[in-house]
């Protein structure tokens, strides 16, 4: 450890996401957007800056562009997904490197390698020995090459850990061997990394059994905008809390399909007294079996009055949506981490209703400000929709235990403090690190 916050002189941090705000609303972009927000004009920051990835219609062309003061655009992509690797390794280490020492940043934190490439964190060791380097590990990418949800290809399975034999069976034309040599190749890698953030203890807990340093993981939540508590929607003459929301992406493993077909389990006239407002984006770029799936289980419900269709929305917006609904949904099918959206309800004081595993069963608690139903299971959902919308006093219950989500000033000073604590530049060779990482540089 070295010396403390005061005794130090003030930062100067890079903050690098895998998207803008701007071109994409994800959580970790969000995320990334408000920590550098907020690091900005803090005493104990000098300076700070965002590169954030954006498609800009012409492809991975590697140029950096100023997008507004501070922020930076940086058209870069993959072209291995699975190791991971950069779609312009040339501008990596030219454009980039050149970039980044031009800053000189203190710290480097970043929210992401997706879309970026693993090998920045070789760059930026290399670049900048004195720095710090921080990463932020928002789901399971480098443990699960199915988009890091942990779920089987085709059954969607929850999967509980990671091992060759396994990946292999999701991804037939990879042999077992590949497997066992991405994981020392990515954890080659991830040693230029001086800290860890984990943003729930449940992901902390599996990259540890997968092979981080327990000791190298803070768990640190993502902060949430200062925002006054809604008040409690006016109820119609019924006084009956049966408005629910589902608010954010639309994608196979979000479970949007698996709340609509809950709605069809419910006999007619139970379903005529409740009201689904679906807030939700990207239905447009999903797979057409997803789409037309949600399509026509969405269609005769809208017909019927129970679903509106509220579409695409900016962060402006939300907390008018949020004030039309009682409850918020979180039926996703896959663990999550720290999902954004239940932030969002306990900011403006609306309970969850939520899947019973990871990173969700973590942040709600059962009965308490919220509840669990059990994963994928459609049936449940529907009794569970039922019960919300007819127990007398349950909502006011659970309204009452609803605790405001970490502020962003309370998370920037828990990262301040981590950063401060990390001996400038990492204690580790800057010409290397573990053979298996350069096992692969020839394929570059």
């Amino acid at each position: 450890m070295s010396a403390s916050p005061d005794a130090r002189a003030r930062e100067r941090v890079l903050v690098i996401a895998h998207g803008h705000p701007d071109f994409a609303l994800g959580g970790g972009e969000l995320a990334a957007w408000r920590e550098y927000e907020a690091l900005r004009g803090h005493p104990r920051v000098e300076a700070a800056w965002l590169l954030a990835r954006a498609d800009l219609g012409r492809g991975p062309s590697g140029h950096i562009t100023l997008r507004r003061d501070g922020e930076y655009l940086w058209e870069q992509g993959l072209r291995d997904w699975h190791l991971l690797r950069g779609a312009n390794p040339v501008s990596t280490g030219t454009r980039f490197v050149e970039f980044v020492q031009s800053l000189a940043p203190t710290v480097v934190h970043l929210h992401h390698v997706l879309h970026l490439g693993l090998e920045i964190l070789r760059e930026l060791r290399r670049a900048l020995p004195a720095a710090r380097i921080v990463m932020t590990l928002h789901e399971f990418l480098a443990i699960c090459q199915h988009d890091g949800q942990m779920i089987r290809r085709g059954s969607l399975a929850l999967c509980e850990s990671s091992s060759p034999q396994d990946c292999h069976r999701c991804f037939p034309h990879h042999a077992p061997e590949d497997f066992w040599l991405r994981k020392r190749f990515l954890q080659g890698h991830l040693e230029a990394v001086d800290a860890f953030v984990a943003p729930s203890d449940f992901l902390r807990r599996r990259y540890v059994a997968w092979g981080l340093p327990a000791e190298r993981i803070e768990v640190i939540e993502n902060g949430q905008p200062p925002q006054a508590t809604l008040p409690p929607r006016v109820l119609a003459d019924d006084g009956v809390r049966n408005r629910f929301g589902f608010f954010g992406q639309v994608n196979p493993y979000k479970g949007l399909d698996l709340l609509l077909e809950a709605l069809h389990h419910l006999a007619p006239a139970t379903r005529a007294r409740i009201a689904l407002e679906v807030n939700c984006v990207n239905l447009e770029l999903q797979a057409a079996p997803l789409r037309e799936r949600i399509e026509a289980l969405a269609e005769p419900l809208v017909e019927e009055g129970v679903v509106t269709w509220r579409g695409a929305y900016r962060p402006n917006e939300l907390a008018r949506r949020m004030a039309a609904v009682d409850w918020v949904l979180v039926p996703s099918i896959w663990w999550e981490n720290s999902p954004l959206v239940i932030q969002e309800a306990f900011r403006f004081g609306r309970p969850v209703i939520c899947s019973d595993i990871g990173g969700m069963a973590e942040k709600v608690r059962d009965g308490v400000d919220g509840l669990h139903v059990p994963v994928r299971d459609v049936q449940a959902w529907a009794d569970t929709l039922r019960r919300a919308a007819a127990e007398p006093g349950l909502w006011d219950r659970l309204a009452q235990g609803v605790r405001a989500p970490v502020g962003i000033d309370e998370s920037v000073e828990r990262h301040l403090r981590l950063f401060a604590a990390l001996e400038p530049g990492a204690q580790r060779s800057a010409a290397g690190g573990p053979r298996v990482v350069r096992l692969f540089e020839g394929g570059r």
